[in-house]
């Protein structure tokens, strides 16, 4: 039974910001995403302060606008937007299921949510969200075992057929996980409460209940902990997020901006390091990084948007020109209360 809230309804913003796009999820591994010329595009939100999703549309930097739609849960996270087929799809950590939502392009700021395509809920702790063609995985961060010094994790992998949602199998992970992202089959899983990156090769192959070794472990080499993550193909970046100390929720945290991601990583053996000098961070006081829990990435702007946690209360930001890396401003702050995903849609 859906939690309702109708004290939600008051609860709409709508206000005009500088550009954001996102990332629960990337655009090489939404195979369903058309690829074709952009004639839009758009950031989604999430978070876990009132469980709304808040869309920015950014295809004209200069004069970004903004609504918010409502729905029955009062907290989420991964958050996912089909453009050709107008779905739009969000983790509820209200009713720990998969809630999806049809034919939402046309509606304003404000309109309450019915789901349509209501997933099974069978999850503790959902968290980010990754799209392959029909599959969809979420990463759970619940305690599977009830021993906190053994880390283990879960993902559960859905599959869509029309409006039905259905549980696949779930995975067992022999560690405490948070972000995920495709990169065609194979899905990579930050380590959580580590500053360390895992892959699982071919990962859609495994396809009954059981436990899984990640094909390759490594350190990411001047993070602290880990957290959010997207992967871009076309242009083969990794950003990795940094949330450092979790109870720091100000000025602690940063990003790790990574080119010729995939030679580098194969260039690192099986629990080796990345080094930090093969990667661009940035952090700092002026960058507003507390706890980035979730990142986006548009190549063809060069801009790394971010769903912030901590700082303020929660943030959207997001930053150009880092190349050089440090302590840099983001030209992007809007504040979004427990702020907890994003998802840039082109």
């Amino acid at each position: 039974m859906k939690t309702s809230n109708l004290a939600k309804n008051t609860m709409l913003s709508l206000f005009v910001s500088a550009a954001l796009v996102s990332c629960s999820d990337d655009d090489n591994d939404a195979i369903v995403i058309n690829d074709g010329e952009s004639t839009s595009v758009k950031l989604y939100t999430s978070n876990n302060a009132d469980g709304n999703i808040t869309i920015y549309d950014v295809t004209d930097q200069s004069a970004v606008t903004s609504k918010t739609l409502i729905t029955t849960s009062i907290a989420a996270d991964g958050v996912y937007y089909d453009a050709t087929n107008d779905f739009l799809l969000q983790a509820s950590r209200t009713d720990l299921g998969l809630e999806g939502y049809n034919n939402t392009n046309s509606l304003v700021s404000g309109a309450t949510l019915t789901v349509d395509v209501d997933g099974t809920n069978d999850m503790q702790s959902p968290r980010e969200v990754a799209v392959n063609g029909n599959f969809i995985v979420v990463a759970d961060n619940a305690d599977v075992d009830g021993d906190p010094l053994t880390p283990d994790g879960r993902l559960y992998v859905y599959t869509k057929d029309g409006n039905t949602i259905t549980l696949r199998n779930t995975i067992t992970t022999s560690f405490k996980l948070w972000g995920i992202t495709f990169d065609n089959n194979n899905l990579y899983a930050v380590v959580d409460a580590t500053n360390e990156l895992a892959v699982f090769t071919d990962f859609l192959s495994n396809t009954t209940d059981m436990s899984l070794t990640a094909s390759k472990r490594i350190i990411v080499e001047g993070i602290v902990r880990t957290h959010g993550l997207t992967f871009d193909a076309s242009s083969d970046v990794m950003i990795l997020t940094d949330i450092a100390d979790a109870a720091n929720g100000q000025d602690d945290g940063g990003f790790h901006y990574i080119e010729n991601f995939t030679s580098k990583f194969n260039a690192v053996a099986n629990g080796g390091t990345l080094e930090v000098s093969q990667q661009v961070r940035v952090s700092g006081a002026s960058t507003l990084l507390g706890n980035p829990v979730d990142v986006a990435y548009d190549a063809s702007t060069q801009t790394v948007y971010i769903a912030e946690a901590g700082n303020g209360g929660g943030r959207i930001l997001a930053f150009n020109n880092f190349e050089a890396g440090g302590n840099i401003t983001p030209f992007i702050n809007n504040s979004l209360a427990a702020a907890s995903a994003v998802y840039l849609s082109k």
